[in-house]
């Protein structure tokens, strides 16, 4: 009897033959949980889809996957969309992924909430990055598209509002693959245009899929890396979106955000009448207090009757005058008392008083002669009198004792 032997290859060829022939296996929709994936350098994505009682090996290749809107985690639950093939090499089967979906929470959903995770543990929401908005800018900028109620909105209300500001319009994208690129495009033109003081960013109302450019990363990071400082007013009242986060001031509306960019000028002239009101009628109450307290000094000072005032200023100098010249004479009469006193002193003590009661002062050589043994017969002495001088010649020295 004649056995066929067959070719490990053959046998794996063979069947994955069979199973590309299988038609509800050449589009199949199969849901579980991810595990063990890995997203290699090449871009091709390797994981297994498992449930309580079974696993599936799969790989979703780089040309299918880029279109993905969030990035696959494990433990995630997905739905995913491909064919059931062989890779003959291994003869392993496995789910060639062509498209997968979130099962039970929307892509957009995860891809939102894992984005706004990044972005918040790098610091992009931090309000300490957060820019002031002039209070009175003179050019806005205004990143939106150039047709329908939102560009028309923001310009009206601006113009009404505070219509000395100029509103310079970068007709944008704000819809569709092509969106991303060119909001990021309009934020840099007009945050390099010289004297805009702030940037309004957004569009109306629309579905999570309509508004989903500005909860993409390329305009999270543009908006945070605008010197100028920039508003964010994407949809409704009720819609969030990335780009609120990050930006400096997150408007509900296009509307409220052209109300929050600018002053209302009728508010702000009705401010400064009041303001001038306020001073002048705080100037008006210092000038009275100022006119009462001086006419409070005027009637109960000196200077009330002038001519009182300097006829008693007069008498006071008189009077000043008598009792400095009655003081200067007392000083003059006791100095010369005590001069005469000095000088009847001095007299008493002067050798002319002596002379001028009779006595005489011999000298010789010019020296005193005190005593008889300062001279001798024969000496010449000088005689000084009360009014003269006479010389003379010792005859004879009488000694006493």
């Amino acid at each position: 009897m004649s056995m066929s032997v067959y070719t490990v290859t053959q046998v794996n060829r063979y069947i994955k033959a069979v199973l590309d022939e299988i038609p509800h296996i050449k589009n199949v929709y199969i849901k579980g949980e991810i595990s063990n994936f890995k997203h290699y350098n090449s871009g091709h994505m390797y994981f297994t889809l498992k449930d309580s009682a079974s696993q599936l090996k799969c790989v979703m290749f780089s040309g299918d996957n880029y279109k993905l809107r969030f990035r696959p985690e494990n433990g995630m639950k997905v739905i995913c969309f491909g064919q059931i093939g062989v890779y003959e090499r291994d003869g392993v089967y496995q789910l060639y992924v062509r498209d997968m979906h979130a099962d039970g929470v929307g892509d957009l959903h995860i891809a939102f909430e894992q984005l706004k995770a990044k972005l918040e543990a790098e610091g992009l929401f931090d309000s300490s990055h957060r820019k002031p908005i002039p209070l009175y800018p003179r050019k806005i900028g205004v990143a939106t598209s150039n047709n329908g109620a939102a560009v028309e909105d923001i310009k009206n209300i601006i113009t009404r509002r505070y219509p000395m500001c100029e509103i310079i319009i970068a007709p944008t994208v704000v819809q569709g693959d092509a969106a991303p690129a060119d909001i990021v495009r309009s934020l840099q033109l007009l945050d390099s245009i010289d004297g805009v003081d702030t940037i309004i960013v957004g569009r109306g109302g629309g579905s999570l899929e309509d508004l989903w450019a500005f909860n993409t990363e390329e305009v999270a990071r543009a908006v945070f890396a605008c010197k100028t400082p920039v508003i964010s007013a994407v949809g409704h009242e009720t819609d969030t979106t990335i780009c609120d986060f990050v930006a400096d001031l997150r408007a509900p509306t296009p509307s409220a955000a052209a109300e929050l960019a600018v002053p209302d000028i009728t508010n702000e002239k009705q401010r400064v009448a009041n303001l001038s009101a306020a001073i002048s009628e705080l100037l008006y109450a210092k000038i009275e207090m100022a006119e009462n307290k001086l006419s409070l000094v005027k009637n109960n000072s000196p200077l009330a009757d002038t001519d009182r005032f300097f006829e008693n200023l007069h008498a006071d100098i008189e009077n000043s005058h008598s009792r400095i010249l009655l003081l200067f004479q007392s000083k003059i009469a006791n100095a010369e008392n005590r001069l005469f006193g000095a000088a009847r002193a001095l007299n008493a003590l002067s050798p002319l008083a002596v002379l001028g009661r009779g006595y005489s002062i011999t000298k010789k050589d010019g020296k005193v002669v005190r005593s008889s043994n300062d001279i001798e017969t024969g000496d010449a002495v000088s005689i000084t009198l009360s009014d003269g001088i006479a010389l003379a010649e010792v005859t004879e020295v009488t000694h006493n004792g």
